[in-house]
């Protein structure tokens, strides 16, 4: 039998696979810890950002700019105040890096804040704010909100084409991650509505000994007379308070 030997191990090939298991153990990680915050948003926001903070090293700071239906913009899981600032500075000129990642493209990175010409009212301010560098990404489209997560180095030039590719899955798994935690959201507000409006059925038909189908006609129609949400009409009547 001929005696047989592995081949020489490829030293490039061995670190490629040693950096590919160690952004997948990371990324894995990153994948439990927002799962559990999967019933808040604000959680999942806030751990997102963390997270972002943690895998990528160029990242000193990390928030999320939602821009909700009638284009007005949220800070939203904010590490610190510069992300918030810089949020407020872009609702203020109507224009920067994480609008332009919202409306018009996947990403946009911005190497020097202070040699910045696409923002002209913007960029000087930002500089002017602490931001060296940033590196965004479109974080999800969602009925009417759309968003962005943005990255924030202290140091220009502080990202690179390893930054890049680590935030782009990054926000593809914040993405899934808070339209989990929204749908969450909204299913149990969903049941806290559908609680209160049964407890108000229930007190109408008890005081006016009515079915509950015309006890919820009846509270439909005081609701359109009083210009008043059913929900929030249910929800006075089952605290038992005055109109």
């Amino acid at each position: 039998m001929t005696a047989t030997s592995d081949p020489p191990l490829d030293p490039a090939r061995a670190d490629s696979d040693s950096e590919t298991m160690s952004l997948g153990a990371a990324m894995a990680e990153m994948a439990r810890v927002i799962q559990q915050e999967h019933g808040s948003v604000e959680g999942t926001l806030l751990s997102i950002t963390a997270e972002a903070v943690r895998l990528i090293p160029g990242a000193d700071h990390a928030g999320i700019t939602l821009v909700v239906r009638n284009r007005r913009i949220e800070s939203r899981g904010a590490t610190d105040e510069l992300p918030r600032r810089v949020d407020a500075l872009q609702e203020e000129t109507g224009q920067g890096p994480c609008l332009d990642t919202v409306w018009k493209h996947h990403s946009v990175f911005v190497p020097d804040m202070a040699r910045e010409d696409r923002w002209p009212q913007f960029a000087p301010a930002a500089s002017e704010a602490g931001v060296r560098s940033m590196l965004t990404f479109r974080l999800y489209t969602h009925h009417d909100h759309l968003g962005a997560l943005n990255l924030y180095s202290d140091a220009v030039h502080g990202f690179d084409d390893a930054d890049d590719d680590v935030g782009v899955l990054l926000a593809t798994h914040a993405a899934l991650a808070l339209v989990a935690a929204e749908q969450e959201h909204n299913f149990e507000s969903a049941l806290a509505t559908r609680d209160v409006i049964g407890q108000a059925k229930g007190i109408i038909m008890e005081r006016y000994d009515l079915r509950a189908d015309a006890a919820f006609a009846m509270l439909v129609r005081l609701s359109q007379d009083w210009h008043t949400p059913v929900t929030d009409l249910a929800t006075k009547i089952a605290r038992r308070e005055p109109e």
